[in-house]
């Protein structure tokens, strides 16, 4: 019976992670002409770095709901993303201007500061 519980708080503790919906193709347009900076993130579900970023990213949207756009897509779900975004590895962060112009790209997973002081490069305020 321990077991069984101590199994069962580990797969609630595992399965309830924050993650943004993967954007549509839609939201990426209206983020990009938004008039304000847009971090994307490509990555995918399964990705062990996609995973540790996602509660992040999630925080992230949030605080900066009315100054930035954080948006995440999947591109084992959008493959025409991955290549409409020349992605070879993930996750990789596009970071983008209030212009809509791409600023900075990174692979690999990033922290909150970090992605922070990215968006701030880009024009956030």
């Amino acid at each position: 019976m321990k077991n069984a519980l101590i199994a069962l708080i580990l797969l609630i503790a595992t399965s309830a992670q924050a993650e943004l919906p993967s954007a549509t193709d839609t939201a990426v347009r209206q983020a990009l002409g938004s008039g304000k900076p847009v971090v994307i993130d490509l990555g995918a579900r399964t990705c062990i770095p996609c995973k540790k970023m996602a509660p992040i990213l999630e925080g992230l949207a949030g605080e900066y709901r009315a100054k930035a756009s954080v948006l995440f897509i999947d591109v084992h779900e959008n493959a025409a993303a991955a290549e409409l975004f020349k992605i070879r590895m993930i996750p990789t962060q596009i970071f983008f201007n209030a212009k809509g112009n791409e600023v900075k790209r990174h692979i690999g997973a990033m922290e909150k500061a970090d992605i922070v002081k990215e968006l701030k490069a880009a024009g956030l305020k």
